[in-house]
């Protein structure tokens, strides 16, 4: 087999929008004829700068090459511009083709791409989602209402789901991080207190933040909501402060996990070694791939880490999630987006469901899933914004602040 054609697909995610304003999907095709398909992550350039990113990659490193030379087009990818250290826009682009090669593999085969990499030891995956509004919810003010919180999450525990995020804690910026301002610290507790009335015991609260604050506002924070026992802490302060967010895991008693935006085991090696997170959240279409994703799972292991892979893209990263999922002894739980159905479900015709809370890995040959390209060319995205986007204004300490939930304000 060898690599012979690339097609990209920028697909626009129609409203509301979760999981960001586009996805962009690659397509690799062999000479023999096999086609496999892979998601580049949150890419930061561009979508236009990014197809030429991807196609350069393809071109410089992987065309003509046998798909099975994996661990050479990564070296080459890694290391042949001189350069040898992550690059996160570099990586996604080869990680999103990384995927495809995997996909292809599995097909020429006709077995799952989890058969392929050491088999499954997980018959079921434990999902979680963030709370999203319910149709009857004003869209805007859900995400500062506790009490409307409170009920999504109730929806979600009777749906199955056992595990649930939200981030009520304020607004991500360019000029992060920064202290907490009080009222992001009070609605936090109010958020927390009032889902645990709502669901008890029966689900775990994942307390998501996305490197907003500094080491002392994340452990003055994290100090305020310990009495509602969360599962996890998520990249409390940016993921460059490696020794910031160690701080806040000596500190606090909640387990830290990070990792979506990290690249390759250099990055998750640093945090590793430094004890900074008891849990790593590699997003596969940015961190590398599934092979340097498995290799990260592994040095997780050796750590007494536990893994739990990021989504907040498209159902190719998710069905790469899955396959990587079933073969993980240190796996905790997989993000899924609600359970799966929406524009998801549409582009795959719904091959992979949440059902009562957990995902079971497909037996179908590669990933799982094959792209309906009629529904992908019909959803175009032609924007130049990039898929998610830091706000540029500070914290607001003297009004309310407000994350909502990722989606898209065009």
């Amino acid at each position: 087999m060898k690599l012979a054609d690339l097609e990209i697909f920028v697909i626009g995610n129609p409203p509301p929008g979760w999981g960001g304003r586009y996805w962009i999907v690659v397509k690799l095709t062999t000479a023999c004829g096999i086609a496999g398909y892979g998601e580049v992550y949150a890419a930061a350039v561009g979508p236009g700068a990014m197809r030429a990113v991807i196609g350069d990659v393809f071109a410089r490193h992987m065309q003509g090459e046998n798909p099975e030379n994996l661990e050479l087009m990564f070296r080459r990818a890694y290391s042949a511009g001189f350069t040898q250290r992550p690059d996160p826009t570099v990586m996604g682009a080869f990680s999103g083709l990384e995927i495809a090669c995997w996909d292809i593999l599995g097909k020429a085969r006709d077995r799952p791409v989890w058969a392929l990499m050491g088999g499954r030891i997980n018959d079921r995956l434990r999902a979680y989602t963030y709370l999203y509004p319910l149709p009857h919810h004003d869209a805007r003010g859900f995400w500062t209402s506790p009490e409307m919180n409170a009920e999504a999450a109730l929806a979600a525990v009777e749906q199955g789901f056992t595990a649930i995020k939200l981030d009520p804690a304020g607004p991500y910026t360019i000029r992060g991080g920064h202290q907490p301002g009080l009222r992001d610290i009070a609605l936090s507790v109010q958020m927390l207190k009032a889902i645990r009335g709502s669901v008890g015991d029966r689900a775990d609260i994942l307390f998501g933040t996305h490197g907003q604050f500094t080491p002392a506002g994340a452990i003055r924070l994290g100090a305020a909501i310990e009495p509602f026992a969360p599962l996890w802490f998520e990249e409390p302060v940016p993921p460059d402060d490696i020794p910031g967010m160690a701080e806040v895991a000596r500190a606090v008693r909640i387990p830290v996990a990070t990792g979506e935006r990290l690249c390759t085991r250099a990055e998750f090696g640093a945090v590793l070694r430094a004890g900074a997170a008891a849990i790593v959240q590699p997003a596969l279409g940015r961190a590398g791939g599934l092979w340097e994703t498995r290799k990260i799972a592994a040095m997780a292991e050796a750590f007494g880490a536990q893994v739990a892979p990021h989504l907040y893209a498209g159902p190719v990263e998710w069905a790469a999630n899955i396959q990587l999922a079933a073969t993980l002894p240190n796996l905790l739980m997989i993000e899924c987006i609600g359970t799966g159905d929406g524009f998801h479900g549409l582009l795959t015709g719904n091959a992979l469901r949440v059902e009562d809370g957990f995902v079971t890995p497909p037996d179908a040959p590669g990933l799982g899933i094959a792209l309906d390209e009629a529904v992908a060319r019909a959803h175009p995205h032609d924007g130049t914004a990039l898929h998610l986007e830091m706000q540029q204004t500070p914290c607001d300490y003297a009004g309310a602040n407000a994350f909502a939930g990722g989606a898209p304000r065009d």
